[in-house]
C-alpha cells in the first residue's frame, strides 16, 4: 500500500458525499481567513486525519498488528512560502489556528542547525516543531547537512477532538510533517517514509507512540478498514468487511474526560509502554536460553514484547494463534505476582542491576511507578493480539463468513471480540474510567454488539459495532443516560456521537490562487 501521498484538486478526492457541504464551508474559512491574516493567498492545504482503532488496543508499540481506520475528523495546514526570515542563517515560521483563543498565534526564527523542542512545556505548536524536525532530517538525508528550509506562513484548523482518543496529535504531526515536505519542494512523498517521519517525530513531544496513530492517519483509503503490521517492517493493507443483515456501522461516543498523553504520560501511557519493555526482558530472561539477548526493534524503548516472542518462537512451525495461545499460559506460570514487582524484583529476574533497569527502561522520558504490573500487561498484549486475529479472521476467511441472509450470529461474534478488550483494558491494562465503562454498558444495552474505549484510554473516545437500524435507539439512550447528566454546550452535544465511514488518509491539496 506504500506509493506517493495523493495530490488532489477536488474535495470530493478526500470526503464522502455526505461530508461534501460541512467540509467546502470549512475549507473556504480557513482559505479566507488566511489571506486576512497573511496578505496574500496559501498555495497548498495538507490534510491528515484522526482515526477510530476498530481492535487492537495498546498492541502497537508491542509491534503486534491493530485495525484502526481513517475518519472523517482532520487536520487541515494552509501553507504559503511567500515571505522571508528576518536574519541571516535563520528560516521564519509563522503559524496561527482559527481557534486563535486557545491556540495563540506563534512566530519562531530558527536556526538552520536544529529544532529545539521543549516537551516539559505543553504548547500545541510542538506538535509542529515535531513534525518540522522530522521531516528535516529526510529532507537533509535526501540532499545533504547544509540543506537550508524555506519560510513558512502556516494556518491550522482542526476537528479532531485533542485527548478525545481519536489521535488529533498523530493527525496534527502527520500533516506537519507533509506540509514541510511539500513547502521545501518535494513533489512527491512517499507514504511509508511520511509514517516513519511521524512516528519517530511525535515522540519528541514526549509522547511515546507505537505507530498505529500515524499509520492510520497516512494510509487510511476510504470504503476499508487498515491492517497495520509493524514486523518485520512497516506495512498497511485494506481490509473490508463482507456484506451483513443487518448492516454494520461504527459509533464514536465521547466521554468528554479528556487524557492529554503529554501530561499524563508518566502514569498512564509511558508507564505502560515500560512495563511491556520490562515484561519482554523479564520473560526473556527466564524463558529463552541462557544468554538470548532481547533483539533490537522498532518498539519505543528498542525492544520489545515482539522481540521476546520472536526469540522464544525462533524455528516454530506453529501457527500466530498457537503461538500466542501458548505464550498467555506461560505468562500466568511465569510472571506470578499480581500486585506487580519493585524495581530491585525487576532487576533480579532480568539480571541486572536497578541503575541498568532505570537506565535501560526509565532514562528516555518521564514515568513514575513504584510496582510494575508485568504480568497483567503482557497477558493484556498476548490476549489483544490473538484477538485481532480472530477478528481478521472472521473478515475474511470464506470458512467463517456470514449466511448474508441473516447475520446477527455473525455481528455478535465481532461485537464479542470488542467487548473482551474493554474487559482487558479495563482490567489488565487499567486505561479505562468509570465514564467509558458507563458509555459501553448503556450502548450495549441498547442494541450495540460489542463496545470499547478505543485510543490510549483513560477517557476520551468508545467505539461501538451497531446494527444500522438500531443506531437512532442507540443515540438516544447515549443522550438520556449519560450526556444529560453532564453540562454540556450544545457544540459538544452535536459532536458527542459521531456514525463513522472509513476515510482516506493524508492528501495534499494544491490550490489555484488561494481557492478550491
Amino acid at each position: 500500500m506504500s506509493g506517493p501521498v495523493p495530490t488532489v484538486t477536488a474535495l470530493g478526492d478526500i470526503y464522502t458525499q455526505q461530508a461534501l457541504a460541512d467540509q467546502t464551508v470549512r475549507w473556504n474559512k480557513l482559505l479566507d481567513k488566511f489571506q486576512a491574516l497573511y496578505g496574500s493567498p496559501a498555495q497548498f492545504v495538507s490534510r491528515s486525519p484522526g482515526r477510530v482503532n476498530i481492535i487492537g488496543e495498546h498492541i502497537d508499540y508491542s509491534l503486534y498488528s491493530v485495525l484502526p481506520m481513517g475518519m472523517t475528523p482532520d487536520v487541515i495546514l494552509a501553507v504559503s512560502t511567500d515571505l522571508e526570515p528576518s536574519q541571516e542563517g535563520t528560516y521564519k515560521i509563522k503559524i496561527a489556528n482559527v481557534d486563535n483563543e486557545r491556540f495563540p498565534t506563534r512566530e519562531f526564527d530558527l536556526p538552520y542547525s536544529d529544532v529545539e523542542i521543549d516537551a516539559t512545556i505543553h504548547e500545541w505548536t510542538n506538535y509542529f516543531k515535531s513534525g518540522l524536525r522530522g521531516a528535516l532530517q529526510l529532507l537533509r538525508k535526501k540532499y545533504g547537512a547544509d540543506f537550508k528550509p524555506k519560510s513558512m506562513e502556516v494556518l491550522m484548523d482542526g476537528t479532531v477532538p485533542a485527548g478525545g482518543g481519536l489521535s488529533s496529535s498523530a493527525a496534527f504531526v502527520s500533516a506537519s510533517a507533509l506540509a514541510v515536505m511539500i513547502a521545501n519542494g518535494e513533489r512527491e512523498v512517499d507514504k511509508k517514509a511520511l509514517t516513519e517521519v511521524a512516528i519517530v517525530s511525535e515522540r519528541a513531544v514526549g509522547v511515546n507512540s507505537g505507530g498505529m496513530d500515524q499509520s492510520a492517519s497516512v494510509f487510511s483509503e476510504r470504503g476499508s478498514a487498515l491492517l497495520v503490521s509493524f514486523t518485520p517492517s512497516l506495512s498497511a493493507r485494506p481490509v473490508y468487511f463482507p456484506k451483513t443483515n443487518p448492516e454494520l456501522c461504527f459509533m464514536v461516543a465521547q466521554s468528554f474526560v479528556t487524557s492529554n498523553k503529554q501530561e499524563t504520560g508518566p502514569i498512564h501511557y509511558n508507564l505502560r509502554v515500560v512495563e511491556c519493555s520490562m515484561a519482554a526482558a523479564y520473560l526473556n530472561a527466564k524463558l529463552c536460553p541462557k544468554g538470548t539477548e532481547l533483539p533490537r526493534d522498532a518498539g519505543p524503548l528498542g525492544v520489545s514484547i515482539r522481540g521476546f516472542h520472536q526469540n522464544y518462537f525462533k524455528d516454530t512451525q506453529k501457527s500466530m494463534p498457537e503461538q500466542l495461545t501458548e505464550l498467555i499460559d506461560l505468562t500466568k506460570s511465569t510472571l506470578t505476582q499480581e500486585n506487580g514487582y519493585t524495581l530491585e524484583e525487576v532487576a533480579l529476574g532480568i539480571g541486572i542491576s536497578v541503575e541498568d533497569v532505570k537506565a535501560r527502561f526509565m532514562s528516555s522520558f518521564p514515568v513514575r511507578g513504584e510496582r510494575f504490573k508485568l504480568r497483567q500487561r503482557a497477558l493484556h498484549v498476548f490476549t489483544e493480539a490473538l484477538r485481532v486475529l480472530q477478528f481478521l479472521a472472521l473478515l475474511e476467511d470464506p470458512a467463517l463468513a456470514p449466511d448474508s441472509e441473516h447475520t446477527i450470529e455473525y455481528n455478535q461474534k465481532l461485537g464479542k471480540l470488542l467487548n473482551e478488550t474493554q474487559d482487558s483494558c479495563r482490567d489488565l491494562y487499567e486505561c479505562s474510567c468509570p465514564e467509558i465503562d458507563e458509555l459501553c454498558k448503556i450502548a450495549r444495552e441498547a442494541g450495540s454488539y460489542g463496545s470499547r474505549l478505543t485510543g490510549a484510554g483513560w477517557g476520551g473516545c468508545s467505539v461501538h459495532l451497531v446494527p444500522a437500524d438500531k443506531i437512532d435507539d442507540i443515540k438516544k439512550a447515549l443522550l438520556e443516560r449519560y450526556y444529560s447528566k453532564r453540562q454540556l454546550s450544545q457544540k459538544d452535544l452535536e459532536e458527542a456521537i459521531v456514525v463513522s465511514r472509513p476515510m482516506n488518509g493524508s492528501a495534499v491539496f494544491k490550490l489555484k490562487d488561494g481557492k478550491i
